[in-house]
């Protein structure tokens, strides 16, 4: 099993089970002891902002914000900086422990030894 898990989610409320299944997943790998970088881009860099899970529904699916706190909680959740810059989202906008960081850094995790990726 890789010994780190990176998870670039591109799908928000446009696409509602990828992106239910992107955090679901991460905090499931976070539940296990997996190390986990899940990283929000395009539609999905909304659920950086405090209160945007919340409005977030999926019949069957755990609620965003809870997955959202677990994965904080013992993972990493980075918002990708282009994706930010194009919604004027700032590192004062977001929630605690969301970080910023552009694709050097994402490149840089995903070459790491022992990581496995995925893309939702």
């Amino acid at each position: 099993m890789a010994k780190k898990l990176v998870i670039k989610v591109t799908a928000g409320a446009d696409a509602p089970e990828r992106c239910s299944q992107a955090f679901t997943v991460a905090a499931v790998a976070v539940a296990s002891g997996v190390e986990v970088s899940l990283w929000l881009t395009g539609e999905s860099s909304w659920f950086a902002l405090p209160g945007r899970a919340a409005e977030f529904e999926l019949p069957h699916a755990a609620p965003l914000p809870d997955l959202i706190e677990s994965i904080n909680a013992a993972g990493q959740i980075t918002l990708c900086t282009q994706c930010a810059a194009r919604r004027e989202i700032t590192e004062n906008d977001v929630i605690e422990g969301v970080r910023i960081a552009g694709a050097q850094v994402f490149v840089s995790e995903v070459m790491a030894g022992d990581v496995q990726s995925l893309v939702y």
